[in-house]
């Protein structure tokens, strides 16, 4: 799935394509998405000007200039493709799904625009398109969710109220959306790592100075992978066709019996499963 680094990506990649553009008109070719898409939805977002391609957590937001918006979620397998009338035969994939062709089975929507479309693809069908009315419906549908690693909100109180008293183990916390939003698996091995703290770990057994470590790299590793264009696993790429070059910085992830990368540091990188999710961590300076 997606993390936010490559939402972000797949975002950025988007704006520089479709940002103050009309849509000319939206073909559904399976509505049966997580959620299904309605019979008006078509209609709804026919002659839309996108005002702005925006983010939050792993969600992509269309802002139509009428104050209307379009939210996308990518699911577990959803990628965007874009291809550009004057060259028919490029396009683009901007997910995890690993093929060398446009996958045109498990086309689903596509979104016209005067000269190019944007064609969602989704094999599995977890990701959804949603029409939101304003922005107050907007806000109220990420009620659930908590404040993103960069937001001020995710501070030293935050953290340490949310902790208080819980056994959980500190994985399992960074994977939860209602406690912090936007980190997936990759990156929840990649901040323990760096923070010294072991995966199982109970989060009531954490100090301050553990929190404030989870809470300073979780911004420093998520921003790093943004500015390597995300993490090409299989087959990630944003809209300018380029792969995601975080995986080569990957200190833990799939990395398993190979020698930990910490300077003057002798141990292997382990994986084990926590709650049904691979987690990479190395046996000797994560403790």
């Amino acid at each position: 799935m997606p993390e936010l680094p490559e939402v972000e990506i797949v975002k950025q990649s988007l704006a520089k394509k479709i940002q103050q553009k009309k849509i000319k008109k939206v073909i559904i070719t399976n509505r049966n998405l997580r959620f299904k898409i309605p019979i008006k939805f078509e209609e709804l977002l026919q002659n839309k000007i996108i005002k702005k391609v925006t983010r939050f957590s792993k969600y992509l937001i269309l802002n139509f200039s009428n104050g209307s918006f379009c939210l996308i979620h990518l699911g577990m397998s959803g990628t965007i493709h874009l291809i550009e009338k004057n060259n028919l035969n490029k396009f683009t994939n901007t997910s995890f799904y690993n093929s060398s062709s446009l996958p045109k089975k498990h086309n689903h929507v596509v979104i016209h625009f005067k000269d190019l479309k944007v064609i969602y693809n989704d094999p599995r069908r977890f990701g959804f398109f949603k029409f939101i009315v304003n922005k107050e419906v907007l806000l109220d549908k990420f009620n659930h969710l908590g404040p993103e690693p960069f937001f001020k909100d995710f501070d030293l109180k935050y953290v340490l109220k949310y902790f208080s008293k819980k056994k959980k183990d500190i994985k399992s916390f960074l994977l939860d959306q209602k406690f912090v939003s936007g980190i997936g698996n990759i990156y929840a091995s990649e901040i323990l790592f760096y923070c010294k703290i072991k995966p199982t770990t109970q989060v009531m057994k954490l100090s301050k100075k553990d929190c404030k470590s989870i809470i300073s790299y979780s911004k420093k590793v998520l921003n790093k992978a943004i500015k390597k264009g995300g993490s090409s696993i299989r087959d990630f790429r944003d809209t300018s066709g380029k792969s995601g070059n975080f995986q080569k910085e990957f200190k833990v992830y799939q990395r398993e019996n190979l020698n930990c990368l910490r300077a003057k540091c002798e141990g292997k990188i382990k994986k084990i499963f926590i709650s049904n999710r691979s987690t990479f961590f190395c046996n000797t300076c994560q403790k």
